[in-house]
C-alpha cells in the first residue's frame, strides 16, 4: 500500500459513432489498462489485480452507441505511466476486432487536486482542458468540484479507427497508509 499514490475511478459512461465490425453492428466492450496493470471492474469494493487478469465492461450487443455505466478502479503508483482505453467487439468464433484506442491524461486533474480546494461551492468549475494534438480529447473537459470531489468529464476520440469516442468520468481517490498526492490536510 505504501507504493500506491491513490486511486483513480474511471466511470464508463457510454460509446458514440462507433465503427461497425459486423453485419448488424458491433457489440464493443471497453478495457482499460495503465502501464502492465490491469483495470478491475468494482461493484461493492476495491480489488487489486495481477496484469494477467483483463477485466473489462460488460459487452453491449449490436450497438454503436452503446451504453455501459460502468466503472473501473486502478490503483496508481506514478503519474506519469500512460493510461490506455481500448474498445473490441466481440466475436464468437474469431479474435474480437479492436474498435480503436485512445489515452487518458490524468495531469490536469492531479493539477486540480494539488490545488488544495476545500470550501468550493457545489458544481464549481475548476479547471478546463482544451482538446489539442497534445491530448485525445474530442470536445472541451471540465474539471468539477461537487460534493467533497473533484471529478472530469471527458470526450475522448478513439484512435487507430474511422470514427468513435467514449464518454467517461474521472474521480481520484485518496489510499489511507498511501503516498498520497502531497497535499497538506488530505494524508
Amino acid at each position: 500500500m505504501e507504493n500506491i499514490i491513490g486511486l483513480l475511478r474511471i466511470r464508463i459512461k457510454r460509446g458514440n459513432n462507433l465503427a461497425m465490425r459486423d453485419v448488424g453492428g458491433s457489440d464493443p466492450y471497453v478495457v482499460v489498462t495503465m502501464g502492465n496493470q490491469a483495470c478491475c471492474l468494482c461493484s461493492c469494493s476495491i480489488r487489486f489485480l495481477e496484469s494477467s487478469f483483463k477485466l473489462k465492461t460488460k459487452v453491449v450487443k449490436n450497438d454503436c452507441t452503446p451504453v455501459w455505466n460502468e466503472e473501473l478502479t486502478l490503483s496508481v503508483e506514478d503519474l506519469d505511466t500512460p493510461i490506455q482505453l481500448a474498445v473490441f467487439d466481440k466475436d464468437t468464433f474469431t479474435v474480437d476486432d479492436k474498435m480503436g484506442d485512445t489515452e487518458i491524461d490524468i495531469k490536469p486533474l492531479i493539477a486540480s487536486l494539488r490545488m488544495g480546494l476545500k470550501n468550493v461551492p457545489n458544481g464549481c468549475t475548476v479547471s478546463r482542458v482544451q482538446p489539442s494534438s497534445n491530448n485525445c480529447l474530442a470536445d472541451e473537459s471540465r474539471i468539477v468540484w461537487n460534493n467533497g470531489k473533484m471529478t472530469q468529464d471527458m470526450i475522448l476520440r478513439l484512435r487507430n479507427v474511422e470514427s468513435g469516442e467514449v464518454e467517461i468520468q474521472l474521480e481520484w481517490i485518496d489510499v489511507p497508509g498511501g503516498k498520497g498526492l502531497g497535499i497538506e490536510g488530505t494524508e
